[in-house]
């Protein structure tokens, strides 16, 4: 998918990029690749796929979607290289974006990321997710929280949802089939307070593949033993 490509695409989708924001993929390309020569960000370097599989596929929960629609708090948890929160907050300029990972290299990326794009309302934070979600100044604060292809859909429940207010949503961002997952990540969603609202699946264009949406709805508080710590959800998952 060449730039031009994925600005008509997303016109037709009803997301409209100035001139700056084209500008600002493109820089955000360009910083890609230079960093991935230092640091493990991506697999995906050619320009067609990163604009492809990497921006397009993020603004997917937008397209797909509307629970972005107003200037809500975001959080990514295991943000990587920014995705999906960074493509979203260039199309979307109104949403205030928190962003968590536990590698700090990654972090001090994100952070010249920001700072060279000039995004506002962007924080950065270099911690693991469950000490994040034990944090009472960020703990079931955010309308949304998002992570994509990060882990099975159980250890990003408890990664997740704890950080989601009452009412807000934990938002997956899969690739592959989740019937499987969805099943083994019942008991997750439903001990830390949430419901299981709706599985999104869609095709990416250039048949780059099946994506799905996957988004739980928060509907009462998570009980504070959760998320456990650092190391043990993985190791012991809610099943």
């Amino acid at each position: 998918m060449t730039p031009e490509q994925f600005i008509l695409l997303l016109e037709k989708q009803g997301i409209h990029l100035t001139k700056e924001q084209e500008k600002q993929y493109d820089t955000y390309y360009r910083m890609l690749v230079e960093w991935n020569e230092k640091m493990n960000l991506t697999a995906i370097t050619d320009q067609a796929d990163v604009y492809l599989k990497h921006f397009y596929d993020c603004l997917t929960l937008a397209i797909h979607t509307d629970l972005l629609n107003e200037p809500i708090r975001v959080c990514d948890v295991g943000a990587g290289a920014g995705f999906p929160s960074i493509p979203l907050k260039i199309a979307l300029p109104h949403l205030h974006i928190t962003i968590v990972d536990s590698l700090n290299k990654r972090i001090t990326f994100l952070n010249e990321l920001v700072r060279v794009l000039a995004l506002k309302d962007v924080v950065c934070y270099h911690d693991r997710a469950e000490q994040f979600g034990q944090n009472k100044v960020y703990r079931e604060t955010f309308d949304i929280v998002t992570a994509r292809a990060v882990a099975r859909l159980n250890l990003l429940t408890e990664f997740c949802l704890p950080l989601v207010k009452k009412g807000g949503y934990f938002v997956s961002m899969k690739a592959a089939s989740t019937q499987e997952e969805k099943e083994e990540s019942q008991k997750a969603i439903t001990l830390l307070g949430g419901q299981l609202v709706d599985d999104i699946s869609f095709e990416l264009p250039q048949d780059a593949g099946s994506r799905h949406i996957i988004i739980v709805k928060k509907t009462k508080e998570t009980p504070n033993k959760y998320p456990r710590k650092a190391g043990i959800p993985a190791k012991s998952p809610i099943r």
